[in-house]
This record gives C-alpha cells, sequence and structure tokens, in this order.
C-alpha cells in the first residue's frame, strides 16, 4: 500500500488531499502518455463516487486495486522467461507476436519508459505504476500508446494521410485498417477537391486560374469544381496503400538484418524507393486527373473518355509527362521533411509541456510545409508538363532546367509558387478529416 501512498501523494501537486483531472493529465504528459485525455474523464466518473469531479484517497485506492487485479496475468504473460521481471528480449518477443520488426535500441527506450531504479529490467511494481498512469485496456492499447509516445517511424511522406499501425498483424487487421483509412482518405478528398482544383489551375494558369475558373463555373455550375475528384479517389488509396506495403517489408528487413534503428539516410532512402515505385505504378492516373481539373466544361465525358482520347490523339508516353521532374521533386520534399520532422519530434519529446497531439499535428504540419517549399518549384513544372497538349495556356517545357527557366521568365521567383497557399489551405481539413475518420470507420468495419 505505500508505494500506492506515494502515487497518490505525487500526483496531489497542490496537497489538498484530492486528485483532479488536470493533476492527473499533467503526471501523464511527463511520462510521455499522450491522447489519454478521454479515458482520464472516464476514470473520473468510474471511481468518484460523491460525483464532485476529485478523487479522494480512498477513491483512487479503489482505481489503482482494480488495475492491479487486471494486469497482474499480463505481467506474467509478458514475462516470458518467468524471471520476475520484464527486460528488452521481452518487449522484442512482445512485438514479434503482434508481427512487428522492433530493433533493441527502441526496446531498450521501451524499459526505460517504465524503469525507475535504472536496472534495464521492469518489476511488478514499475509496471504496475506505468498502467496506472497510462489507462490503456488491453495488450494491444499498451503497445500503441508505446508506439505513440516513442514517435516510431512509419514512412516519411506525412502529406500521404494512410499509415499502417505497427500493432496490427494477420490479414483481417491490415484489411481492416485499408479500408477505414481508404474510407477517410476518399472523404478527405471530396470536401477539399475544389481547392486542389484551384491549385492545379494556378499551377497552369497562374494569375488568370481565379478568371477563369468563375467562367467554367458559371458553365458547369458547382458540380464542375469536383471535376477529377474520381479518378483522384481511385489512385489515393491504391497507392498509398502500395508505398506503405513495399516501405514497411524493405523496413523490416533492414531493421532484421541490423537489429538497429534506422537512420535518417535509411529512412530517406526507403521512403524515396517505395514513393517513386508506388508512384510509378499510379502515375497515369495522375495525369488524367490534371487533364479532368484543366478541362472546359462537357470536354472529356468521364475518366474512361479522357484516357481513349490522350491514347488516341497523343502518344502512351504521354501518360508518363512531367515523370522525371516529379520523381525529382520528391527527394527534396522527403528529406527535407524527414529530416525537419524527427528534429522537431525528438525535441518534443523531452519537453512535456509541448508532447501534445494539438502541437505534435502542428509540428507535423511545420515539417511539411517546409517540404513543399523546397520542392513545389518542381511540381509546378510536373503539373505543367502533363498540361502540355492540352490547355493553351501552358508552354512546352522539354526538360527541368528548361522548365525551370520558362516560369521564371513568365512569373519571376513568384511563378515557381503558384498555388502553394492553396496546398497549405487543402491540407490542414485534409490531415484532420483523415485523422478523425479513420478511426471512426475502424470501429464501424472491425
Amino acid at each position: 500500500m505505500d508505494q500506492f501512498r506515494g502515487l497518490f501523494s505525487k500526483l496531489d501537486q497542490n496537497d489538498d488531499g484530492f486528485v483532479s483531472m488536470s493533476e492527473l493529465q499533467d503526471e501523464m504528459r511527463k511520462h510521455g502518455i499522450l491522447s489519454a485525455d478521454g479515458k482520464v474523464q472516464n476514470i473520473i466518473e468510474s471511481y468518484d463516487k460523491n460525483k464532485d469531479g476529485l478523487l479522494d484517497y480512498k477513491e483512487f485506492l479503489g482505481y489503482m486495486m482494480d488495475r492491479e487485479r487486471k494486469w497482474k496475468i499480463h505481467f506474467h504473460d509478458l514475462d516470458k522467461n518467468k524471471c520476475g521481471v520484464i527486460d528488452q528480449e521481452d518487449i522484442i518477443c512482445l512485438f514479434k507476436e503482434l508481427g512487428v520488426v522492433i530493433s533493441k535500441p527502441n526496446a531498450k527506450k521501451i524499459i526505460q519508459m517504465m524503469d525507475k531504479d535504472s536496472s534495464m529490467t521492469v518489476d511488478w511494481a514499475e509496471f504496475l505504476h506505468h498502467v496506472i498512469l497510462n489507462p490503456v485496456d488491453n495488450i494491444g492499447e499498451l503497445v500503441s500508446s508505446w508506439k505513440h509516445s516513442m514517435v516510431f517511424d512509419v514512412g516519411e511522406s506525412r502529406a500521404m494521410p494512410i499509415e499502417f499501425p505497427e500493432e496490427a498483424s494477420g490479414f483481417g487487421a491490415w484489411r481492416t485498417f485499408v479500408l477505414a483509412a481508404g474510407l477517410a482518405d476518399a472523404v478527405s478528398r471530396t470536401v477539399t477537391a475544389p481547392i486542389d482544383r484551384l491549385k492545379t489551375q494556378l499551377q497552369v494558369h497562374g494569375s488568370k486560374a481565379f478568371s477563369q475558373g468563375f467562367s467554367e463555373m458559371r458553365a458547369g455550375g458547382l458540380r464542375s469544381m469536383w471535376q477529377g475528384n474520381a479518378v483522384n479517389v481511385l489512385k489515393g488509396t491504391p497507392q498509398s496503400t502500395l508505398q506503405c506495403l513495399i516501405y514497411a517489408q524493405m523496413k523490416a528487413y533492414t531493421q532484421s538484418s541490423t537489429q538497429q534503428t534506422l537512420t535518417v539516410q535509411q529512412r530517406f532512402g526507403l521512403g524515396c524507393v517505395s514513393g517513386a515505385v508506388a508512384h510509378a505504378a499510379f502515375y497515369p492516373l495522375e495525369v488524367l486527373k490534371v487533364r479532368l481539373n484543366l478541362q472546359q466544361a462537357g470536354t472529356y465525358q468521364g475518366v474512361v473518355a479522357c484516357a481513349r482520347s490522350i491514347y488516341r490523339n497523343e502518344s502512351l508516353s504521354s501518360f508518363y509527362r512531367g515523370f522525371k521532374p516529379s520523381v525529382l521533386c520528391m527527394i527534396p520534399y522527403a528529406g527535407v521533411e524527414c529530416a525537419v520532422h524527427q528534429s522537431i519530434m525528438n525535441w518534443a519529446r523531452n519537453h512535456p509541456t509541448y508532447n501534445s497531439d494539438s502541437k505534435l499535428f502542428f509540428f507535423s504540419f511545420v515539417a511539411f510545409a517546409s517540404g513543399q517549399i523546397t520542392s513545389y518549384p518542381l511540381a509546378v513544372i510536373r503539373t505543367q508538363q502533363q498540361a502540355q497538349a492540352f490547355s493553351q495556356d501552358s508552354r512546352q517545357a522539354s526538360g527541368v532546367l528548361q522548365g525551370l527557366l520558362g516560369i521564371y521568365e513568365r512569373g519571376g521567383i513568384r511563378g515557381y509558387y503558384n498555388g502553394m497557399g492553396a496546398s497549405f489551405v487543402r491540407a490542414i481539413p485534409c490531415a484532420l478529416i483523415n485523422y478523425t475518420l479513420t478511426r471512426t470507420f475502424e470501429d464501424l468495419v472491425s
């Protein structure tokens, strides 16, 4: 009981004899436990017998003893060699059972999250202290919270909303996540389609995009703002899924070979390779999306008609127009975003004040913006090359260097960033919709 009394006294920061919701949340954040606000509310509501919004020692003791009964059996399950403590090999074995390869340095970090006496092992008292402050309901949620706290890398393209959970194992879990993330991705793309179309028009037409957009909307109605959205939705989830699959397989192979955490250079390389392969596989759909975004109302009667027109009137190579600057665009984007994101997250993990979901989301957006700024000129060239032989306003540019010079001649430095504001505006609601709906759809389809 002494350890329970000691923990209660530590949580009771103002020594008033009660533990409040804010005091419990503060202590959780100090231990790197995020996204627990809803469960803290449930703890208060379940154990606050007199409904005063606070927990006295007797009420909090009830919670701690319930956690002790619930997690005693899990502790023995985690202790594979039955030596009375959990060590790095037990953590590696747990992740392996869930179909995830974890390096020894990451297993060590998880142990250090719970280890109070620097023994590099976790006894029952230390484990109980951890699960009291980490209100998860099962082993799967516990592993998920470790992943979230450690900011395990899951790929470098944070502009891509899809990421496979590391704790998912088996075909059913992956199928559930892909379906949930695919539905969320389709909704987010559809909601933000008018902004995405405006970005494409700005990249090709510059300042003329607004007047041209209004005239097209008068001719084709409000529905014209969603031209090209169907093919955008069609390519989004499969491309993201393929990239994640390739990245996950290469990452697992690399970590199993080296038994080390991936370095920045390795993550950058794996991100570029997986992104390039997936991008190449679905690039023709990207070309179709741009053509449909820029069409005058009634030019094409759907995606198939657009593809048939390109094949008949141009050539098969037109489906890969702008591919070179598109691939080159990925290198500075992935590299800069990776470096900025990792630096900020490493700093935030050591500063509990900044270690909250909303602030981590903001930091991720800073990394996304940094990558966009460095790679955006190549994205503009890609879109203009995709639109060639279709848009009267787009100029022929046979190569990347010629494209850069042509944009500068027509619009100066500003021309390299046409549409970037729209890209930033679209990124925020797109990410929020994906984050919220993926978890909602996971509950519905599981």
